[in-house]
């Protein structure tokens, strides 16, 4: 039976549409991208919430550990092993830093231990400038397991996906207008929160699927359906900016739901017909989509080479490739943010295609060693 890649595709877009937005593209860009990217991430992943998890939770935590906390505890930790040897190779300093100007310093070794106890504990502590995206990991992770306890507090009911939504909308609500933090959450518990609608959003969004399957088909085919949530999600990028931003205000709250759920449909129907096309475009994403974990840890670092290119085609202070994320001169006037782009996401697929080819010559040699023994 054919494989229905399109929450791949969705993913592996929604990765892309991440490392544009980081590269500095033109802000009209950014800010179409940052109504609906990240969320999408999160209703990926509830897409694919099962109630199976509802009698087996050790299950479904067991996966968050391994799919999410292993991970960004394993490389959070080597980023602050290599944190001060980074400024040491010029690859950061004190001179140059994120749009705002504020910049990162070495670590003192108080600072070190400090931050190896929140990454362990409260998964935070990671390097700002180089793993800026990390804070998705423990999003996710607290986002999804608030959803299943939530799911086994109010009871497997029809109405309890749209009760959890609900809930979060109401919480979120509250929590911006009167300016509250969850302070046992790192910044403050919004996006966790936020999370867990958009979360809670994927698993409805996988139920209408499944029952209503043929009429979804027909629906798919409209290209003005996916134009007109193009059009909103544009519009809305214009006149109600918002985003995931940890800091975000009521406005922003208000502002997020809808361009962010738009922004999904329209990603998954263009999805949706890629997926019905085979070619070189579907097996990209596909295999994107499928291998977004290395991308949202190196491609901050992947940019430093184009950043050097840049460098060298500007005559700029070599110090500049301590900006972060990228560097800001030129960004809205040049177009090396697709080179940024092009980095961003090749040269994590590159070595994960290595890594994978490794492992499969690995495999082959000790199934021929064991089947010579024998």
């Amino acid at each position: 039976m054919k494989r229905d890649t399109t929450i791949s595709i969705c993913k592996g877009i929604a990765i892309i549409l991440m490392v544009i937005a980081h590269a500095e593209a033109p802000g009209w860009l950014c800010k179409f991208i940052f109504e609906f990217h990240m969320p999408l991430f999160f209703i990926t992943a509830g897409y694919f919430f099962s109630l199976r998890y509802l009698d087996d939770e050790a299950t479904f935590v067991k996966k968050r550990i391994k799919g999410l906390y292993w991970p960004f505890v394993k490389w959070s930790v080597f980023f602050l092993i290599i944190h001060n040897w980074m400024f040491d190779i010029g690859v950061l300093n004190e001179r140059y830093g994120n749009e705002m100007g504020g910049v990162t310093h070495p670590y003192t070794w108080h600072q070190i231990q400090q931050n190896l106890w929140n990454i362990f504990t409260a998964m935070g502590g990671y390097d700002q400038f180089l793993c800026g995206a990390f804070w998705f990991f423990r999003g996710l992770f607290v986002a999804s397991i608030l959803y299943l306890i939530l799911y086994k507090v109010i009871g497997n009911r029809k109405a309890t996906p749209y009760l959890i939504c609900l809930l979060m909308l109401v919480l979120c609500g509250w929590k911006t207008h009167e300016g509250l933090r969850i302070v046992t959450l790192v910044q403050g518990g919004y996006r966790d929160m936020m999370g867990c609608f958009f979360f809670g959003c994927g698993f409805i969004f996988r139920q209408f699927v499944d029952r209503y399957n043929q009429w979804v088909s027909r629906y798919h085919a409209s290209i003005w359906s996916t134009a007109l949530f193009g059009i909103v999600v544009g519009l809305f990028s214009v006149y109600l900016t918002a985003n995931m931003n940890w800091r975000s205000t009521y406005t922003q709250f208000l502002s997020l739901p809808v361009p962010a759920l738009l922004g999904f449909l329209m990603t998954y129907n263009i999805s949706s017909w890629i997926d019905k096309h085979e070619g070189k475009l579907k097996q990209f994403l596909t295999y994107t989509g499928d291998h977004t974990l290395y991308i949202f840890i190196f491609h901050i670092v992947s940019y430093k080479v184009v950043s050097l290119i840049k460098i060298w085609y500007y005559g700029l202070d070599i110090h500049q490739i301590g900006c972060h994320m990228v560097i800001h001169e030129y960004s809205q006037q040049d177009c090396f943010w697709i080179l940024y782009t092009i980095a961003g996401v090749g040269i994590p697929l590159g070595f994960t295609i290595l890594n994978d080819k490794i492992k499969e010559r690995i495999r082959e040699y000790r199934a021929s060693s064991g089947s010579q023994a024998q």
